[in-house]
């Protein structure tokens, strides 16, 4: 999302109109896919609505708003590797946040998972340098970190019993209406975006979609903490995919950084003894 954002607001668009596009989208392909769904599946059909609950909606939706304001508008002060260095903390955050509350197991092996996976994470995007970063990027990107650890616990147990697709579509159409009301207040909500801006917030929009699906669907059979570090393995993809599209090289910090995340990723399908991989609230 940073590089497609880059490139749009590079064209002359608002971050805001870039994101409402993105949400917008995503939301119409998430309420398609859910309405066939419901049309063809009855158990579907009994089970409750998401979008109806505002807890889903306005909340889950007001949370992927902030994540996407904050980790986006961080890229006026830093470099996106620095923003995705420091985004990518939010899995130790989780974990802490988990282990306070209970809602984890959290082992030996899934520390070492976490360390292995943001260990590997520093190694591909690289530390930030000797200068000092600029105070209002890095805490954009920090709290960004931050409203997504607590995003996912919640959603975690907010989701229980709904269809992930379902819980999908409600996150992206609250998105979208935060947006709306950012775009609003911005005055930018009927900016006409060039063709180039429209293509790239549909494409963001498709994304973001399968994002969530994949995502939630991930959350509701593995848990926060462990969703959250085997979603590091983001930068791996983005990684091949610049040497695939864009002609990038991988270098040793990519190689390294990749081997050590991958890793965490098979550490991850060792749990505890005595333990189901998740802990379920009573």
């Amino acid at each position: 999302m940073p590089p497609l954002t880059v490139l749009a607001t590079n064209d002359g668009a608002s971050l805001p109109s870039v994101q409402l596009w993105r949400y917008a989208t995503s939301a119409l392909v998430l309420g398609l896919l859910a309405y066939r769904a419901r049309q063809t599946d009855a158990t579907i059909l009994a089970s409750p609505s998401p979008w109806r609950r505002p807890d889903i909606t306005l909340l889950g939706g007001g949370a992927q708003f902030l994540v996407a304001a904050l980790s986006l508008s961080a890229l006026r002060w830093l470099p996106a590797a620095t923003v995705g260095f420091l985004f990518y903390t939010y899995p130790a955050w989780v974990t802490l946040l988990s282990a306070l509350r209970g809602l984890e197991v959290v082992s030996r092996t899934r520390v070492m998972a976490l360390v292995l996976a943001l260990a590997g994470v520093a190694g591909m995007v690289g530390t930030p340098g000797g200068a000092a970063l600029p105070p209002v990027g890095t805490a954009l990107a920090l709290a960004a970190a931050l409203v997504y650890a607590v995003y996912i616990p919640a959603m975690s147990v907010r989701q229980r019993g709904l269809t992930p697709l379902g819980t999908a579509y409600a996150v992206a159409l609250g998105g979208t209406l935060w947006f709306v009301a950012w775009s609003a207040v911005s005055g930018v909500l009927f900016e006409v975006p060039s063709a180039r801006v429209v293509a790239l917030g549909v494409a963001m929009g498709i994304l973001t979609a399968l994002a969530f699906l994949g995502f939630l669907s991930g959350l509701a059979g593995l848990g926060p903490v462990r969703a959250a570090i085997m979603s590091t393995i983001e930068p791996v993809w983005t990684a091949v995919l610049g040497l695939l599209l864009l002609g990038q090289p991988l270098g040793l910090g990519t190689l390294f950084g990749g081997g050590g995340i991958l890793a965490a990723v098979i550490l991850l399908q060792r749990a505890p003894k005595g333990a189901t991989g998740r802990v379920t609230n009573t």
